[in-house]
Order: C-alpha cells, then structure tokens, then sequence
C-alpha cells in the first residue's frame, strides 16, 4: 500500500512546520511520506525548532526551509496556525493545527509547542485510522 503523503504548512517553514515534519517522520514514517514546506522564503530553519527534536525526540538529520512549491501533490495538508491566508494546495483533507510561533520564547516554551503539535498529530493519526476523517472524495 502506497504511503499518503502528508505536508505541514507554515509561513517560513523554519519553526513549527519543521518540528511537525521530525515528529511525524519519526512516530509515523510507516504511514506517510512527511514534507513540510512554507509561504515566504527563509534561510533555514531556527536553531530551537532543531534543538527541541534532538532533545525530547532524539531526532537526527538535516531539515531545510522549503517553500510550498516544491511540494508534491500532498493527501493531507496540514497549516500550523499561520494567522494568514494560506494559499490553495491540492489535497483529499485539509486542517489547521492553531499553534502560536514559539520563535523567540524559551526552551520550556519549545518544548510545550513541541508536545502540541506531537499530540494533534496523534489525534489526526486515530481520526484516520477510525475512519472519523475519510480521504475518499
């Protein structure tokens, strides 16, 4: 069975994107193929976002800061909470995470965005699983 291809969607793609894509790589790589990518072009991604997966996730590996065009065409897209008009991108379901920019606040607050997002993935992934979210059109 092919994996479904899962996006999450940021302005810069430097910071809670980044941190989705590690957590979901990791937790549930059997399921999806795990992008993210972001609105507005930045260098790379903050020093936090990538030291809070190596801390409480034991993450390795190098993320870059990529822009949605670059994307395949994704099953699922998923916008952090961006707080601007995100633009259309082809998907079976689309949901926004709401999740506040912890760029610039401490590692406690890091790692709480962190254990958020972990969660609501958690939560998309039963909702899939249960049927609660069905990705026929």
């Amino acid at each position: 069975m092919n994996k479904l291809k899962i996006g999450f969607i940021c302005v810069h793609n430097s910071c809670r994107s980044i941190i989705a894509e590690g957590i979901c790589r990791d937790k549930y790589g059997d399921m999806f193929e795990v992008y993210s990518g972001g609105t507005e072009k930045y260098d790379a991604p903050k020093p936090d976002a990538i030291d809070v997966l190596k801390r409480q996730y034991n993450i390795e590996g190098t993320f870059t800061s990529d822009l949605i065009d670059t994307l395949p065409e994704l099953d699922i897209v998923v916008t952090m909470g961006c707080n601007v008009e995100c633009p259309y991108l082809p998907s079976k379901y689309r949901c926004d995470f709401g999740i506040d920019d912890p760029s610039g606040m401490s590692q406690q607050i890091f790692d709480l965005t962190a254990k958020i997002i972990e969660l609501k993935i958690d939560i998309l992934v039963k909702d899939l699983q249960s049927g609660v979210i069905s990705l026929n059109k």
